[in-house]
């Protein structure tokens, strides 16, 4: 006689339909977060204005736990993890871009230098969370990077800027690469709304210790600058990097940071349409580049 079958292996759940749609909703929020800066930015000294996100941002992910009772880090080893976060993820990648572009930078090589971080990554995670990227997703990357650099390709001005300029680029590529991976490594399993007042603290800290050193600290509080910092810091802050930590958790890294490619081209897309910039065929055919390579980079 057969033995009575044992109990049936349960079936993964599958995830919720409105996860599918966290990678399209990330990259529209980030890249409105390339182009809200420029209403805000004129009333502003560049470092003061990220400061004051970081401040503003804070506190609203400081509410937000309080009122729902998350859990605060327990541990001196967690409060330093947030941290480095800050530190890098947050402080050099913000301030790195802002600080390059005040330099006379142009857009389009920073977004070059910042746009290698999908590969950099890539490159990184075996060693350091033992993600291997197989052969196709570096062809995915590749093709990636090529249509950034179309798609930017009308923007690109070599010569401009001070090498101050191109070295805060390329801290500003550095930090968000290591900020990623250790946010990965180190926090998936950290709260995500006291683990970004946490990083949101840290980066305020280092704001107000850089900022008087290097700039008036100036703000006109402008309509246009409160209506600025106000998107930013709500939508783009507060929600967008909500999504891209929660995506980060449950996804692979070289999957999640290939998704930067799209926002260049989305970025794009958002000039056309709000500040009539050009986009001719050869910017198309970048973008076109970018989602293919972003699918080859995520298929399977």
């Amino acid at each position: 006689m057969s033995p009575p079958p044992g109990p049936a292996t349960p079936v993964p759940a599958a995830p919720p339909a409105w996860v599918g749609t966290m990678p399209a909703f990330f990259v529209l929020l980030w890249s409105t977060g390339f182009v809200s800066p420029k209403y805000g930015l004129p009333y502003a000294d560049p470092l003061t204005f990220v400061g004051l996100r970081f401040a503003i941002v804070c506190v609203l992910f400081t509410l937000l736990a309080v009122a729902t009772r998350a859990p605060w880090p327990k541990t001196r080893a967690e409060w330093l993890h947030g941290a480095v976060v800050a530190v890098f993820f947050h402080a050099a990648y913000l301030s790195g871009v802002f600080v390059a572009l005040e330099e006379g930078v142009s857009t389009g090589v920073t977004a070059l230098i910042v746009g290698v971080q999908p590969v950099l990554t890539a490159a990184i995670a075996s060693r350091f969370l033992g993600e291997r990227a197989r052969p196709r997703q570096w062809l995915g990357f590749g093709l990636g990077f090529t249509g950034v650099a179309l798609v930017v390709a009308n923007k690109i001005t070599l010569g401009q800027g001070s090498i101050v300029g191109y070295a805060l680029a390329g801290v500003a590529l550095a930090g968000v690469t290591f900020g990623t991976l250790y946010q990965k490594r180190y926090l998936s399993g950290m709260d995500l709304r006291t683990g970004a007042a946490v990083q949101y603290l840290f980066g305020a800290l280092v704001m107000a210790m850089i900022a008087p050193l290097v700039e008036g600290m100036r703000i006109d509080w402008t309509p246009e600058f409160i209506a600025a910092i106000a998107y930013i810091c709500g939508i783009v802050s507060f929600v967008g990097v909500s999504v891209f930590f929660f995506m980060l958790r449950i996804g692979q890294a070289i999957r999640v940071v290939s998704l930067f490619y799209l926002i260049p081209p989305v970025t794009a897309v958002l000039g056309y349409f709000l500040f009539g910039e050009t986009m001719g065929a050869v910017a198309i055919a970048g973008m076109a580049l970018a989602v293919i390579g972003v699918w080859l980079v995520n298929r399977g």
